[in-house]
């Protein structure tokens, strides 16, 4: 699979696809228009951002963080966060979380 080949952008809001679900990893590919967000929400495993297109603000706990093409942002486990594509152009990012979530909750049992 080629992640820069068929980016599933939505106009009417953002989208996302599986790259890898794995026990261990879980990959994600975000897919966001000028002016489209994540919604707020808590990271639910350790996570790290790759920025493959575009430009991003990324609000981790309150604080603004300005990430750009090839940029790599950690996010720790239950950080709150949004991420707004607040550039002029298509933004799409890999979200990796490492252990899946599905295992991170089995971890805290």
């Amino acid at each position: 699979m080629n992640i820069l080949e068929n980016i599933p952008y939505s106009d009417v809001k953002m989208s996302n696809r599986k790259i890898v679900d794995e026990k261990h990893l879980l990959v994600m590919q975000i897919a966001l228009k000028p002016g489209q967000s994540v919604p707020q929400h808590n990271a639910n495993s350790h996570v790290h951002l790759l920025v493959m297109r575009g430009a991003l603000t990324v609000n981790l706990d309150g604080v603004d963080n300005q990430v750009r093409e090839g940029d790599l942002l950690p996010v720790a486990y239950q950080t709150p966060m949004i991420i707004n594509n607040s550039g002029s152009d298509d933004a799409t990012f890999l979200v990796f979380k490492t252990p899946n979530p599905s295992e991170m909750r089995k971890e805290l049992e």
